[in-house]
């Protein structure tokens, strides 16, 4: 049994790779997520916290299961709010075959299935990134996007300044320039993707503002009381999600299911059914785009299972 720390999965797990892999693992046969479990958890200190399992399997090769945490106030002590493990199995004999720190492989693969619906949701002639958060998907966020669309101009909005200058900082040391905005609503008209990594429980793009041909990509939220963008922004995009069982848990998707603002119909495709070709994306070039992202467990495998060779 091998054990890969988060340092020795971010050397392994380049762009190229990782989003080829995903895309592979979307589209196999044998391949299977059962639906997550959910479990809120005291922290110990008044608060409540997130447990999640995640299993996923390809038959006859591999299975693995994901135990993520969500601690909201951990930034506060300067440790990730998603913290995560996985252990891996043989699928033809079942023995534990490895485990893996998975914080970096959470944000990686996170950022990664982003910029797989990206590549078939973005315009071409894209060229402007804002990147909403300053969390440890901020960067993975920028990356990723980058290694799909060529953009001249990359920005990073946060509430706090600071955090986003180090997010700048971060990017830079990977030969990517990006800038710190300070106003959010004319960052968000000017923009041809967003991308929001962010544990928002009330909206912060408004769709009033979003520029037709935009692509919003929605990263941070996985609970129902979990939201990035507003009704408007829903009413004026073609809906996109990764898994439609997990993204309707998701407070983008679960809050205009339940006004009505949304229905099953409207999610247009999942992750895999784009992967394939059976929808084909982005229509014209005036279309708003969104794509809704919870995780799913086949992109946790698709990562493991690239990370352990």
């Amino acid at each position: 049994m091998r054990f890969f720390t988060d340092a020795d999965i971010g050397a392994v797990l380049g762009w190229a790779e990782l989003i080829q892999a995903i895309e592979q693992i979307m589209v196999e046969p044998e391949a299977t997520a059962p639906a997550r479990t959910f479990h809120t958890v005291p922290d110990g200190n008044g608060n409540d916290a997130a447990f999640l399992l995640k299993p996923g399997w390809v038959a006859g090769e591999i299975i693995g299961v994901k135990a993520v945490t969500v601690f909201p106030d951990n930034g506060k002590q300067g440790l990730p709010m998603v913290q995560a493990g996985v252990l891996l199995f043989d699928g033809v004999t079942g023995s534990l075959v490895g485990a893996c720190e998975a914080n970096t492989l959470t944000t990686r693969r996170t950022a990664a299935a982003s910029a797989v619906a990206a590549k078939r949701l973005a315009r071409t002639d894209a060229s402007r990134l804002l990147v909403v958060g300053t969390g440890a998907l901020a960067p993975m966020a920028v990356q990723a996007h980058a290694h799909v669309r060529d953009f001249a101009t990359v920005q990073v909005w946060g509430r706090n300044p600071a955090k986003a200058a180090s997010v700048v900082e971060e990017v830079a040391a990977h030969g990517l320039m990006a800038e710190v905005v300070t106003d959010l609503d004319a960052a968000v008209a000017d923009a041809d993707v967003i991308s929001c990594v962010t544990g928002a429980t009330e909206p912060i793009v408004r769709g009033a503002l979003v520029k037709p041909g935009c692509h919003v990509d929605l990263i941070g939220g996985f609970s129902p009381e979990m939201r990035e963008a507003d009704d408007d922004v829903v009413r004026r995009a073609s809906v996109f999600v990764d898994t439609y069982d997990d993204a309707a848990i998701a407070g983008d998707i679960a809050q205009p299911l339940a006004s009505g603002i949304l229905t099953s119909a409207d999610l247009l495709a999942d992750l895999a059914e784009l992967v394939a070709g059976e929808h084909p994306g982005r229509r014209d070039d005036d279309e708003v785009t969104l794509f809704k992202s919870a995780g799913t467990a086949l992109e946790d495998l698709a990562a493991a299972r690239l990370a352990v060779g």
